[in-house]
């Protein structure tokens, strides 16, 4: 009991005032949209728009591949079926695949699933009308809308009865990456439409952008949830209002647009620091393949609306703000973890992660952290999220911070000292966490890194007394590094990867047990 209330107490004592209230409103706030006529439609856009690349999602008439799984929604009740996981839910009432790539040659497809969405999902009744889903799907309608230069008046109706459902049930609650997408939907219904009604929703989202703006991308161009995945998301969203800016001179003023463009420069710099040779993300908090760009896509979607993108390589360096680090030399890439798990108040995409790492030799990766599979509340969840799934160090066969729930973290990690050294031989990188003390097993884990032409040294030293401790080091599927231990002793299991949602890929795990307070692993390649 008093466990329990503990937990509760360190996850509740970082939050926002408008987390606890808003969180009450909110379940008592239910949308009650007008169903008026849509206000006017806007015209006078300057060219066609221009999509990001994406890959297709509809594989028939009325099947879908979302996440690994594929599923046909031919009836009403299968948008809101309960034996199907809520996120494969919510991805169906996205409508990405208007806006992939051949949309073109789904039109046909596209207007009747549409037809039916509107018919099957009155207002607010089901999974579809949530916010967040409202707020993508409103984006995607007025993209596909703009590429067909032509509107059902059915459909302009429904998106302003969503987006009026939308002003009434701002994400406060959650902020992050759900209100800033709010924001962006209504800036693009508040574009899209004309009239009163749509200049409220357009001011309401253009301060809501300015405020999340600020707030969201930190001084090293980082998102502060610190998941490469959802940083991809939020780029995406700022190259997009970028455009739309582009497309209607008088929406944003000069400075406001030429800041939103520097900023999404910076992202893009940072975006490419945290991906690997192969061109996709590290495996960082909650991140997988194939749900945002990838950083190449992006570069391309940026260069193509006249975003600024660098022609150098990443530089080398910590990421302060971020609290990440990228290290190469001719043959490797070292990707690490040396800062907070996210926001104070808001950490429910953050892993159990600190001081862990990912290394490619010679364009391929070799050492992986876990990646996610599921967001759906399981011990599978959990275990994705725990110490154990990544290349960091277990004491006591607890977790470094205290994970729980979905998206809820306690007590957590905190990160000192980090310390960087270059010489000609190689590039040496270090930190400290407490959360081992913070957990109470009075326990402080320091980790060091050496980087060489040809190898990788990394020594942990623990500082107080424990019972067990292992560093795990989870290989990619089918790679394998030559290896040296100093004070543990070594043993590979089996485990598994997850490098996009609904996917479980084997892999091996070299699993070195302490045998002192300091060990050493190094590993060598050709």
């Amino acid at each position: 009991m008093f466990e329990l209330m503990g937990r509760y107490w360190h996850t509740i004592r970082w939050l926002k005032p408008v987390q606890l209230y808003g969180r009450l409103w909110f379940r008592l706030r239910r949308a009650n949209p007008s169903i008026a006529a849509p206000p006017p439609i806007r015209d006078h856009r300057q060219s066609t728009w221009i999509c990001c690349a994406r890959n297709p999602s509809l594989v028939g008439a009325a099947r879908l591949r979302l996440l690994g799984n594929e599923r046909d929604v031919t009836s009403s009740a299968d948008w809101n079926r309960a034996d199907w996981e809520r996120l494969w839910l919510y991805n169906a009432h996205y409508f990405d695949d208007l806006v992939a790539d051949g949309a073109a040659g789904r039109r046909v497809w596209h207007e009747a699933l549409i037809a039916r969405w509107i018919a099957e999902n009155p207002p607010s009744v089901g999974a579809g009308w949530e916010p967040y889903p409202i707020s993508l799907r409103l984006v995607n309608w007025i993209k596909w809308v703009w590429l067909q230069d032509r509107i059902d008046p059915r459909v302009a109706h429904s998106m302003a009865i969503q987006t009026r459902a939308l002003s009434q049930r701002i994400e406060h609650h959650l902020l992050g990456n759900h209100l800033w997408a709010n924001a962006k939907a209504l800036v693009f219904a508040g574009t899209f439409f004309a009239g009163v009604e749509a200049e409220v929703w357009k001011r309401h989202g253009l301060a809501l952008i300015a405020r999340e703006l600020d707030e969201q991308i930190l001084n090293d161009g980082g998102h502060f949830e610190r998941s490469p995945m959802y940083h991809a998301i939020v780029l995406e969203d700022l190259l997009d209002l970028v455009q739309l800016a582009a497309q209607y001179p008088t929406l944003v003023s000069s400075d406001t647009h030429a800041h939103w463009r520097a900023v999404a420069t910076r992202m893009l710099a940072w975006l490419r620091a945290m991906s690997h040779p192969d061109g996709g993300i590290a495996f960082f908090n909650d991140a997988a393949h194939d749900i945002a760009p990838s950083c190449n896509a992006l570069r391309q979607y940026a260069n193509a609306i006249g975003v600024a993108t660098a022609t150098e390589t990443a530089a080398d360096g910590v990421l302060i703000d971020s609290g990440f680090a990228r290290f190469t030399n001719a043959s490797a890439v070292l990707l690490a973890d040396v800062g907070s798990v996210g926001p104070s108040y808001l950490p429910g995409h953050a892993h159990a992660g600190t001081l862990s790492f990912e290394l490619s030799v010679n364009g391929f990766r070799v050492l992986v952290n876990s990646g996610i599979s599921t967001y759906a509340a399981s011990g599978e969840r959990l275990r994705q999220r725990g110490t154990a799934a990544h290349n960091t160090v277990l004491v006591n066969s607890d977790n470094s911070s205290e994970v729980w729930g979905s998206f809820r973290v306690a007590r957590r990690a905190r990160v000192h000292e980090v310390r960087t050294t270059w010489s000609g031989e190689a590039t040496e990188l270090s930190a400290s966490h407490d959360g081992y003390k913070q957990r109470g097993h009075g326990v402080v884990h320091h980790r060091a890194w050496r980087l060489a032409a040809q190898s990788l040294s990394v020594t942990d030293t623990l500082s107080g007394a424990f019972s067990t401790a292992e560093a795990r080091f989870h290989f990619a599927p089918g790679q394998r590094l030559a290896y040296e231990i100093a004070g543990g002793s070594a043993h590979i299991e089996s485990g598994t990867w997850h490098p996009r949602f609904g996917e479980s890929v084997p892999n091996s795990v070299l699993v070195v047990r302490f045998t002192q307070p300091s060990c050493r692993v190094t590993f060598a390649w050709d």
